[in-house]
């Protein structure tokens, strides 16, 4: 047995303010003496009646209102070599294949990039570069982007 592998069998209870001359803490209960601070609530960005720091910085504009571009996933031709010849590469087959997550796929889209070659025949429907088409043709297949 170790001291620091004993539980704990002691709360020490909350200290009670204004409670009497004996508690120690009675008089002005340790909010010192007048004031506002010592009468009632005084909000979070109070300075003393000067303008809060808060009001002095600028405003941050566009808040809620800022246009979320959709940044596409970019995926390799190299990558499609795992589809057989003749099949149809779509979001929803690149997600059977795990290529890529169903949160990806939903969220921001595929983009089929020109790096590397392919040598099967492939029917893309998903948004694909220049290079990439020329690519996919040169193999024999096509690019069908919806």
């Amino acid at each position: 047995m170790k001291l620091h592998t004993l539980e704990q069998t002691t709360i020490k209870s909350k200290r009670r303010i204004g409670r009497g001359i004996g508690s120690g803490r009675d008089k002005t209960a340790g909010r010192g003496y007048k004031g506002q601070k010592a009468r009632g609530k005084v909000g979070l960005g109070f300075i003393g009646g000067t303008l809060p720091l808060y009001k002095k910085l600028p405003f941050k504009r566009g808040l809620g209102n800022t246009k979320k571009t959709k940044k596409m996933v970019p995926l390799a031709l190299t990558r499609l070599a795992v589809f057989k010849t003749g099949s149809t590469v779509t979001l929803a087959s690149l997600v059977e294949k795990k290529l890529l997550t169903k949160g990806q796929a939903d969220q921001f889209g595929v983009k089929i990039m020109g790096d590397g070659e392919i040598k099967v025949a492939l029917t893309i429907q998903l948004p694909a570069t220049v290079s990439a088409k020329a690519k996919i043709e040169k193999a024999g297949g096509k690019v069908v982007c919806d």
